[in-house]
Order: C-alpha cells, then structure tokens, then sequence
C-alpha cells in the first residue's frame, strides 16, 4: 500500500461538500471583481502547501487581497497587502454562516464583498445565504484531502511540462470541485452546446472555444461519490471511446475515461501509474485527432 491517503466517500462526504462551497465563495470573488481572462483560467484557485488560494484581488484603493481555502488552519483566511489578515473557520456550522462571516470580514476592511450567491454546476442550488442546514466539518477529512492533492500535484506537473503548445497552468476549477490541466492543439473547436448545469452557455463555449485534451481529478464535493482521475478530448473523435488505453475506462456517463484514486492508491507506484493513464489517454485522442504531437510536445527537462 502507498502512502497516498485514504479517500471515502461515506467518511469524507459532508466536509467535501462544505470544502467544494467555500471554494465556490473565493473564486466568485474573482468572478465579480477581476478582469475576465480567457476560458476563466483567472478565477480558479491556485494549490498550494496550505490547500487552495485565489489569485489576489485589486480594491478600488489600490491595495490587493488574496482569499486561501487554509486546511492547515481549517478557515478561510484572507491576507491583505496592507499587512492585515483575518480567517473564518470552516467549522461555522452552516454554509450560511461561512457566507455571512467571509462578507463580514470583507466588509470590516473596506473590501469589495459582493458576489453572486448561487453556487455554479451544481444542480437545484440552495444560495449560500439561505443554506442553513447544519454541516459537520472534520478536521482529518480535509487534511487528507490536503495530503491527497499534495501527492498527486508532481504527476500532474510532469504531464504539463510535457507540452510546449498553449496549456493551462495546473490549477483547481471550484465549480466541479476538481484539479485540472488541459492541453489545447491550437486549432478552434464547433461551439460547444452548452447546458452544463448551472454554467452559463456563454461561458462553456470559452472554455471549449479551442480543441483540448484534459486531465484532472474530481473529488466529488458535494456530489456523494468516491473520487477519481479523469481525461478527456473536446471535440470527441471517432474510436476514442473504445480505444484502449493504460489503466481506467471509458465512462458513458461522463463521457471520459477514468481511474478511481482508489485504485491508483492501492498499487506499487502510485505516481506511475497516474502518469501512464494521463499519457495513454492524451495520446489516444490527439492521435486520432491528427493533433501536431511533434510541434507541441517536449521533452520535460529534469530540475
């Protein structure tokens, strides 16, 4: 057995889902308050070695703050630049609370707090403000979810320093509540169809604006689901659902293939394995797309 932590979904679900809230929080933040980048690569949360943290914020006044989902600290802590620092623990008791605290603190230091309160793909949504039901946050839940992200943040390094074209940085998308990087071929793609629940349209057609090719790992959040890796192609080819690949299968129900962590976990070599199922899988679908592997790829120069 490996020293990746263990994920349950029965054991770990209810702090997830407060987890996968309070990150939706921080990236609305950026949502309302930040310049629009393309695909929305500037609102998603940054890993780091205390969990996840917006990129920071400009305030009318000219001082920046930046937002950080701390599982060390178990709060939402916020860092302006004029030195100052607050947190919210994440133990409030409801996602109302954490709502109503985070705009609290917002306020106090002249801030700007406003931002939607409908969290995003997440089907028949509860406000964050009406959400008062009680919630039950355990400290060893997050903190193995720190350690998991923490273990599998070099495979998914290796895999984007492997690619020379445009790609994403290797960052946290709040929505779905998963770790992503995506490698794009450079060509546009037909416009997406849209109808991701609670996603506008206008925003799933950015992001898949470019054929890409993406991996990740979605830990379920608020969806009761045991976590797993995931990739996938956009637009999808012809033979890629039935190709085979290293590790995993082909989900008709999400429409990518996938490897439960579990599995990954559970073998000799953990990072190997991960490693082998996002190569296979890329290689799958850039390969029967006709993507140009030699002008986009490289070979990742050791540190």
């Amino acid at each position: 057995m490996s020293d990746w932590p263990e994920l349950s979904v029965e054991r770990d679900h209810e702090t997830l889902a407060i987890l996968h809230l309070a990150a939706q929080m921080l990236g609305k933040v950026r949502v309302a308050h930040a310049p629009w980048m393309n695909h929305g690569w500037h609102v998603a949360l940054q890993p780091n070695a205390r969990g996840l943290s917006a990129l920071p914020t400009a305030a009318v006044d000219g001082r920046t703050f930046t937002l950080t989902l701390d599982l060390c600290r178990h709060a939402m802590v916020l860092w302006v630049s004029d030195g100052s620092r607050e947190e919210v623990p994440l133990n409030a008791g409801s996602v109302a609370a954490l709502h109503r605290r985070l705009i609290a603190i917002l306020d106090e230091h002249g801030l700007p707090s406003n931002f939607n309160d409908r969290p995003n793909e997440i089907p028949d949504a509860v406000p964050f403000a009406m959400d008062n039901a009680s919630r039950e946050y355990n400290r060893d839940s997050a903190a193995r979810f720190r350690e998991a992200l923490a273990a599998m943040l070099p495979v998914f390094g290796r895999f984007r320093a492997g690619f020379s074209g445009k790609a994403s940085p290797v960052h946290f998308w709040w929505g779905a509540f998963d770790l992503a990087v995506s490698r794009f071929s450079g060509r546009t793609a037909p416009e997406h169809p849209g109808g991701m629940p609670g996603l506008p349209d206008r925003i799933a057609r950015e992001a898949y604006s470019h054929e890409v090719s993406s991996a990740g790992f979605w830990a379920g959040g608020v969806t009761a689901a045991e976590p797993f890796f995931y990739s996938y192609i956009y637009p999808e080819v012809g033979g890629y659902r039935t190709t085979r690949i290293a590790h995993g299968r082909f989900d008709e129900t999400y429409g990518e293939f996938v490897l439960p962590y579990a599995d990954v976990r559970a073998s000799e070599d953990p990072a190997r394995m991960l490693g082998e199922f996002f190569d296979s899988a890329y290689d799958a679908g850039a390969n029967l797309a006709q993507w140009d592997r030699a002008a986009l790829e490289r070979e990742p120069v050791a540190p």
